[in-house]
Formats: structure tokens, sequence, C-alpha cells
């Protein structure tokens, strides 16, 4: 069977959509980053039998893993696409491969600013293709149960992983190009910021309800840089994106920006037009609310080594963070992704807690 992103089925729970525009909810609404993912067995056995990015290019593998977290925990106000930041820079010709124990790996990383001309920035998103059939193909499955949420990674945080090679703990070769190469690293944010707009309007033409962009290496960058090397790409995302789907004549979506250690640009990221801020576990929420105001949603915070307590003490920590943050424009999640050896019960505790806070 064909599914088409026309006719889906009513969304049921609109928690989130609420909470990310500022109406009222009568639970603060909760998701996981990752949660469809490692810490879960039936995640492993589909991983057991398929290469990690052949789940991401194959829809119904794709689907089912996004589905599975919802399947475990009646609480989620949300499920997010199975997919990684990594398939820009493969659509964009690069080679990315998994490696176990290790992460993604860039067999031949930019060496040099000429290489850049040899991205293949036409079609990129033609080549992505697949994450747009396992969105629809979600929103059909899903049944209108909770939104489904789409995503990218951001410009600065893609072009760490294509200079690097693969995660860094220092990004010193990306550090190295800001020094030696600034303005062919502003014409590689920009190729990289035209991209991520055709690719997360894409998403929304496929069904995703809300997009998050993900700067994960943020903590890498002073408040100067970020204001000089993040921020206006991010700003330039959310603008285009709007803006096509104006044109498009599309519904706009709700967008959120996560600066994992971007907390001491707390103030830039409110300027740049997204409706939700995500917070890593270093922010404190009060302060938070202070420098972004009442009128951006905040996400986040708990730190994700903190679900390795027991139940008590997780239901303990979560109720104390979500009465701190508050009913009004909040959304529940991890101040990062949740991790491999994640104990099952753990998630229970937390969305239980999420839900029962206030």
């Amino acid at each position: 069977m064909v599914y088409s992103n026309k006719d889906f089925p009513a969304l049921k729970n609109d928690r989130l959509l609420r909470a990310a525009t500022g109406k009222e909810v009568d639970k603060v609404p909760v998701w996981v980053m990752r949660q469809a993912g490692r810490y879960l067995p039936e995640f492993q056995a589909v991983r057991a039998q398929h290469d990690f990015f052949t789940v991401c290019r194959t829809p119904e593998l794709a689907c089912e893993v996004t589905l599975q977290p919802l399947r475990r925990y009646e609480h989620l106000d949300a499920s997010i696409i199975f997919s990684d930041i990594l398939v820009i820079p493969q659509a964009l010709g690069m080679t990315v491969e998994m490696h176990p124990g290790v992460g993604p790996v860039f067999p031949t990383p930019l060496q040099s600013p000429s290489e850049i001309d040899q991205l293949q920035e036409d079609g990129a998103v033609s080549r992505l293709t697949y994450v747009g059939d396992a969105i629809t193909l979600t929103r059909h499955k899903i049944e209108g149960k909770v939104p489904l949420i789409g995503f990218t990674g951001a410009p600065f945080t893609l072009m760490g992983y294509m200079i690097e090679g693969g995660g860094s703990k220092t990004m010193s070769k990306t550090k190295e190009w800001l020094e030696k190469y600034p303005k062919d690293v502003h014409k590689l944010l920009s190729l990289l910021t035209r991209v991520i707009i055709d690719y997360l309007v894409m998403q929304v033409e496929s069904g995703a309800q809300l997009l998050q962009v993900f700067e994960s290496s943020a903590d890498h960058l002073t408040k100067e840089q970020f204001a000089e090397i993040s921020a206006p790409y991010l700003k330039d995302i959310r603008t285009g994106v709007q803006q096509k789907l104006e044109q498009k004549k599309l519904e706009q979506v709700p967008m959120t920006v996560f600066a994992k250690g971007g907390g001491h640009s707390l103030d830039v990221q409110a300027t740049l037009g997204y409706e939700t801020i995500g917070l890593d576990w270093t922010v404190d929420p009060v302060e938070a609310r202070k420098i972004v105001g009442d009128n951006i949603t905040l996400q986040g915070n708990l730190d994700p080594q903190d679900l390795y307590k027991t139940p008590e003490e997780i239901k303990k920590m979560t109720i104390d963070m979500v009465q701190k943050f508050g009913k009004h424009r909040y959304i529940a999640n991890l101040g990062h992704g949740i991790t491999p050896q994640t104990p099952l019960e753990s998630m229970t505790a937390f969305t239980e807690a999420v839900h029962e806070a206030l």
C-alpha cells in the first residue's frame, strides 16, 4: 500500500503542539531525545538484522523503531522520526559509516576548503526522500496518537563532523578552520543552511508536525563565536522554513532550537524566532525563564545520567524540575539524548512523574 501525505488520521493528543505555541495544557507534555534507540531491546533486535543507516533509509524500519517507545511508554506525548543528523553530509556526497562502539565515521573528511566545491548541493534533498517517506508512513501508522517531530543537525554541528571525520572531544580541526579560513567556513555554513531549509520543508510536506534543530556542538563555541558562527544560520533556517512553507501554502509548524552547551547564549537564542528553546542540564530553569521571557517555550532538561538512579529518586527529581519550569510554555525532556544503558523502568518513572507533577 502506498501512503500519501494527505488524509492523515486526526491528532488525539496535541499537548506538545499546544505547549510549543503557548496554549494551555492539561498536563505538561513529555518526550525524550533518542527515545527510539539503543536502550530498547526491541530496537536492538532490529539492529541485529540491519545496519544503522539501512534502518534510516528503509521507511518501514524507520517507522517501526519510531513507534517502539510509544508502545512501551503510555505517557509519551510525542514521537520523533528515527533518522540521523548525518544524512545531510551523505546526501552531499560524503561517506558516513556507523562503527560499533565508536559512532559515526567519515573515511574521507574535508581536508581543505577547496573540497567544499565538490559537495553535491544540487539534488541533495531529493536524495533524502526516504526520510519524507518514513515520516508519511509513520503519520499514518501512529494513528493520531501523538504528534510526529522532524529534525536536522544545525550547520555548525554538521560542519564539525564533516571536518573532524566523526565526533570529537576537542574539535581542534574545526577550530583551526575557524581561525585560518573564515570566509570558507561561512561559505560551507551557507551551503548547509540552504540544504537544511529545503530538507525541513520537505519533512513538513511529508507530515512532520514540529521541527527540531540540533546544535549539538554549541559547547565548543564561546558566546562571541556562537553569535557569529551559529546564530545567524539558525535564524536563516527559521526564517527560510517559514517563507517556503508560506510559498507552498503549507501550514506553519512550531520549531525548536536545541544548542547543547549554548546556555551562555540564551539571550541570543531568544531572538532567533523559534517557538521553543531546548536546554541542557547545566541550565537553571528559573534563570532561563528570566532570560528568554514568557513568550518562548522551554524544553528540558533532566541530566540523562539521572536516569541511572532509583525510580523513587527519578520521580522526586523530575517533579522538582517540572515545578521549577511550571506548566506554561514548557515541554519536559532530558538535557540531551537518553543513553544506551538506561534502565527501561527509568523511562516509566520519568514520564509518569512529569504527568503527575502539576
